[in-house]
């Protein structure tokens, strides 16, 4: 059957980049993509396939079942984009000022749409149900997963599989690990409020640029001196703003920043030390402070059973060339919300163009779109062959 499956899916490529070039054309960020989930639902009306739409959102769940028992697996793509500005030079360039899919989004629905198509064709030999998730508002918390979720798009679901095409993993490559695998993504606010002054005059003043150039390297202690060696974390600040001229000292400065963990008590200790440093250097410069401390996505965290499974069932899917366990990244990823719901296991499928492969995010990103069939026949060989485990 999964021979099959697989010639379906070759048959199919064509429009599966038809598809992908389509809704990179036609980005939309996150939180209002109305369009693409119109898109995506019109696919389904096209099939005769049962969705559900405006699912904690602008998502869209379709199921597919066969004519035969068996367990309910899920499969999700992601379909929102972000906003930059698109520098590559394509056919299928943006034709949204600002708004570009440059993380692979458009791929992964591109991906999950033809392989849903093949598995309504296979229904009467299919066993158990396959939930087809496709969710908005990946790139931004809350995102869209966790909304989904408490709508009930994993109600009844034995398992969930998920892959992200990676632009910096060689081509016919599957990655994985079991237990964490990205982190947990924070950020956090602080703003020192001070009195400010002439610049000539410091001594009537309470300055917050150099409070806060206090502050940003205290917080560097966090991680070389609280946290266990053993354990990972990062502490970023990634602005800082103050003041307006050369000759007036600040009386406010606001900073930003992120936090990436992987254990819950690496994050609770994080955040909490960011407090006690943020009050103590305050306390000395006599001055008072803001801070709010927003939890965004959890870890994800694959589970065993399954990331033993895909190795498994990977290292015979046709273009991969190897299955590598790979190193746990400090990006941030929404799947976490499912794997912490139902078992599974999240996986990157090797998408590294020819030429200059630029990291998701940068306006040039792109990336090979071979990937796409590779990812389509990985998970749908993982949605077959764990009916029989």
């Amino acid at each position: 059957m999964k021979l099959q499956l697989f010639d379906k899916l070759d048959a199919s490529y064509k429009d599966m980049v038809q598809i992908r070039r389509h809704l990179h054309m036609y980005p939309e960020v996150s939180f209002n993509e109305t369009e693409t989930a119109k898109y995506i639902q019109k696919f389904y009306d096209q099939l005769g396939v049962v969705y559900e739409a405006n699912v904690g959102g602008n998502g869209v769940v379709a199921r597919i079942k066969g004519e035969k028992p068996g367990k309910t697996i899920a499969l999700r793509a992601d379909f929102d984009a972000l906003p930059i500005q698109e520098l590559n030079d394509v056919p299928y360039k943006s034709t949204v000022a600002g708004v570009m899919h440059a993380c692979g989004h458009d791929g992964h629905t591109a991906t999950l749409l033809q392989l849903a198509k093949a598995l309504h064709e296979m229904r009467d030999q299919l066993a158990g149900e396959y939930v087809i998730i496709h969710q908005h508002a990946e790139e931004i918390a809350p995102g869209g997963a966790k909304p989904m979720v408490e709508a009930g798009c994993l109600d009844g679901v034995d398992a969930v599989f998920g892959t992200h095409l990676w632009s910096q993993t060689p081509f016919g490559t599957i990655e994985h690990r079991s237990g964490p695998m990205m982190a947990s993504a924070d950020r956090f606010e602080i703003s020192i409020h001070g009195r400010g002054g002439h610049g000539a005059m410091p001594q009537d003043t309470i300055d917050t640029v150099t409070i806060g150039a206090q502050l940003v390297t205290n917080l560097q202690h966090i991680v070389s001196r609280r946290v266990d060696p053993i354990k990972s974390a990062v502490v970023t600040i990634g602005s800082f703003h103050a003041g307006d001229t050369f000759n007036v000292i600040a009386g406010e400065a606001k900073m930003s920043g992120t936090v990436r963990t992987f254990l819950p008590e690496v994050r609770d200790l994080v955040e909490a030390e960011i407090e006690r440093i943020i009050k103590g250097t305050c306390l000395a410069a006599d001055c008072d402070y803001t801070f709010e401390y927003i939890r965004g996505y959890p870890a994800v965290v694959n589970h065993e059973k399954e990331s033993t499974f895909l190795f498994d069932i990977a290292k015979d899917i046709p273009g991969v060339n190897e299955v590598v366990e790979c190193a746990p990244l400090m990006v941030g990823e929404d799947f976490s919300y499912y794997l912490e719901k139902v078992p599974g296991v999240f996986f990157f499928t090797g998408a590294m163009p020819e030429g200059t492969a630029y990291a998701h995010h940068h306006a040039k990103f792109d990336f090979r779109e071979e990937a796409m069939l590779i990812a389509a026949k990985t998970l749908g060989a993982a949605v077959l062959d764990y009916q029989n485990i």
